[in-house]
């Protein structure tokens, strides 16, 4: 952590754009491995649906035809088995690991394929589960991905730190709520991206209202939606609302995020689509 001239030459731990920071290389793929567009869904905070977001662009990317991965970063909460009824274990040899496929045939790495029991809990320090977030990137062989959505766990520290600097990230996508505290944390979130030099492609709010199935009136339960001022604030052009919604809600408890219907975020998935491959 940089003070001043003092350094601990940490660079995971530190966001300071000095030179030897920036003369870390990213980490590189496994041989057999593809991935052209890398793209990570970021919070300032847990709770506000990162999870599901990532869940429903990766379904909506492979329904476009896209072949699609999920990289789940969040070692100690991962939700992202869950949300695809995915249950077995992953698979390898010696020297590699092969992703889980869902139903669809998106390739998921999650800690939670790895675990002899899922509810196994995972108490490491912050440098191991920053080795294990590396690992996913470097031994496992990502079979010709199109995009990959990387599921961050919530906050800016070390692990995001060490995805943004490991792994060549192409966009952020940040995801927020309606509630005022958490509008001023997302803040934090954009500004961390913009200060490792990575495009924010776009603004999620999610529980952003609740649509009455009879009138089809929109009311604000958490409070009126601030993501518009934000996005304005910080020249972000594409953003999203996703509204309360019980039927989406249960399609993840039960596993069945793969059937869900709604276009809210169709607009950012063609956002993501016009980004340059590498």
């Amino acid at each position: 952590m940089s003070n001043g001239n003092e350094c601990s030459h940490n660079c995971e731990s530190c966001s300071s754009n000095c030179s030897e920071r920036k003369a870390i290389q990213v980490e590189k793929l496994h041989d057999m491995s593809s991935v052209k567009k890398v793209i990570a869904v970021l919070s300032g905070k847990g709770g506000v649906g990162k999870s599901l977001v990532t869940g429903l662009l990766s379904v909506l990317s492979q329904r476009a035809g896209s072949r699609t991965a999920i990289l789940d970063a969040d070692i100690t909460g991962p939700s992202i088995p869950k949300a695809f009824n995915i249950h077995q274990k992953a698979e390898g040899t010696e020297s590699a690991l092969y992703p889980v496929l869902t139903k669809t045939g998106i390739q998921i790495m999650s800690i939670n394929v790895l675990l002899p029991n899922e509810t196994d809990p995972v108490v490491w320090r912050g440098p191991v589960i920053s080795g294990a977030v590396r690992q996913f990137w470097t031994d496992v062989i990502w079979n010709d991905v199109d995009i990959m959505f990387i599921d961050m766990p919530p906050g800016t520290g070390d692990v995001p730190l060490t995805v943004f600097q490991s792994i060549p990230i192409d966009g952020v996508i940040v995801v927020t709520s309606p509630q005022e505290l958490v509008s001023m944390v997302v803040e934090k979130a954009v500004n961390m991206a913009k200060m490792m030099h990575i495009p924010v492609i776009g603004l999620v709010e999610n529980m952003s209202y609740f649509e009455c199935p009879n009138c089809r009136e929109k009311h604000a339960l958490f409070g009126e939606s601030h993501i518009e001022e934000v996005a304005r604030r910080f020249g972000i052009e594409t953003t999203a609302r996703i509204p309360i919604n019980p039927k989406l809600a249960a399609a993840c408890d039960k596993g069945m995020i793969e059937l869900f219907e709604g276009d809210w975020l169709d607009g950012m998935l063609k956002k993501i689509e016009a980004l340059p491959t590498k």
